[in-house]
């Protein structure tokens, strides 16, 4: 007979994630136990084994739940009849908007990302790669006079973005909405008026 799923089952784990990332962004993916995140949790250890048969899969549903939501909020936003210049403003804020809370994953992207099997970083890869084209493929239409032919220059610019918006959960902790809004027309004012620089 199959196993009853609880009603409950999405609830519990994405508790479970939320506070397994604050432990592995606290303690360090390696020193961090599972007892450790059970006791966080409030349950018992054979409890989130129920869920997670080892902290390496616990890991990656991490990452995974945080970037394949986040690909989706940020390539699948409905504006294409906006200006580039718009769209880039609308993908900067959204991605502010959705680092909101999320301090923790964030920090152990680069920490994880590495210690998981080939397979499940591709994934996750493949997640970051969609983003950046999207945002590459908006850097492109604002000046493509500047990139036409120059793919390495088009990435060092589009990357340059994504370190402007990375490294805000470091620079403004607990930032709030109109604080992360403010940042992006900033950040998007800048990088327009950079790449269309780069023409003249």
């Amino acid at each position: 007979m199959a196993r009853t799923i609880a009603k409950d089952h999405d609830q519990k784990r994405t508790h479970i994630l939320k506070t397994a990332a604050r432990v592995f962004a606290d303690a360090g993916f390696a020193r961090a136990s599972m007892s450790q995140i059970a006791a966080a949790c409030g349950i018992s250890k054979a409890n989130i084994y129920h869920y997670y048969g080892s902290k390496d899969a616990l890991l990656f549903d991490i990452l995974d739940t945080y970037l394949s939501e986040l690909r989706d909020r940020l390539c699948g936003l409905e504006i294409s009849d906006a200006a580039p210049e718009g769209r880039l403003e609308h993908f900067v804020r959204e991605a502010l908007l959705a680092y909101e809370g999320m301090d923790a994953e964030h920090k152990i992207q680069s920490e994880g990302l590495p210690l998981l099997s080939a397979e499940q970083q591709e994934v996750l890869k493949t997640y970051q790669r969609e983003m950046v084209r999207h945002l590459s493929e908006t850097l492109h239409e604002i000046a493509p006079d500047a990139f036409d032919g120059d793919a390495r220059r088009l990435r060092s610019a589009t990357m340059s973005v994504f370190g402007m918006i990375n490294w805000f959960y470091m620079w403004n902790p607990g930032a709030d909405t109109e604080a992360r809004e403010d940042y992006a027309r900033l950040v998007a004012t800048m990088s327009v008026s950079g790449v269309q620089g780069l023409s003249s």
